[in-house]
């Protein structure tokens, strides 16, 4: 049985008071990032709306940001994590799996499906990807994953990365919508777009990998 080591457990706590400084700096940093990923997307709410685009038109964008945003995601959570902690493949197929297919979902989907039910649009439906379009989904999840193991140096800027998200959040929404938002929806589309976005997406790139990484 080894002993009680003190210095080791003060080692321990000033490592998690620094991790946690720093996913506290990493979250602030972000939201700038976010409020104008959640600007673009209202932005591209209205358009639609003025121009009276098909709902047709975004479930075809749906189904083509979603896809990619997990391919993206997975390859920037592996490379995250990789580049902190050179483990197995099992593990980090089990991290990227996570940090993409699993966070993707909520941020594209299980989101902007609450959203959808709380305004009450008449189209609602929460669409799991890695269900409905399994074949499409899964094998980029895990090609990302592949990449970011084997060339954990790519990169790719968050800023697009929450982009990507936000457009892939709205499109779910404005699949639901079907008639002209009131002003008070325009709000609360833009604020279920932010939470969206902002949480789940700093919690793939940043907040998973370094939280599971050894050093």
């Amino acid at each position: 049985m080894c002993a009680h080591q003190p210095g080791n457990e003060s080692l321990v706590n000033r490592y998690a008071g620094g991790a946690c400084s720093s996913i506290s700096r990493e979250m602030s940093a972000h939201v700038p990032f976010t409020l104008f990923g959640t600007l673009t997307g209202i932005a591209i709410l209205v358009v639609f709306v003025v121009a009276k685009v098909p709902l047709g038109f975004s479930t075809g964008l749906f189904w083509s940001l979603h896809p990619l945003h997990v391919l993206l995601s997975a390859l920037v959570t592996v490379a995250m994590y990789t580049r902190h902690s050179r483990r197995s493949l099992l593990a980090a197929l089990a991290v990227g799996y996570a940090g993409s297919v699993g966070i993707a979902t909520l941020s594209d989907c299980v989101i902007p499906y609450v959203g959808e039910a709380l305004l009450d649009l008449p189209g609602r439906g929460i669409h799991l990807g890695f269900i409905e379009k399994w074949w499409l989904v899964n094998p980029l999840a895990l090609a990302g994953i592949l990449v970011g193991y084997r060339w954990p140096h790519t990169k790719f800027p968050h800023a697009g990365h929450v982009l990507l998200s936000t457009w892939a959040s709205l499109f779910h929404m404005t699949m639901a919508m079907g008639r002209a938002p009131s002003l008070p929806e325009y709000a609360a589309t833009g604020l279920f777009l932010f939470l969206a976005v902002w949480i789940p997406c700093c919690t793939s790139d940043i907040v998973l990998p370094l939280l599971l990484a050894r050093k």
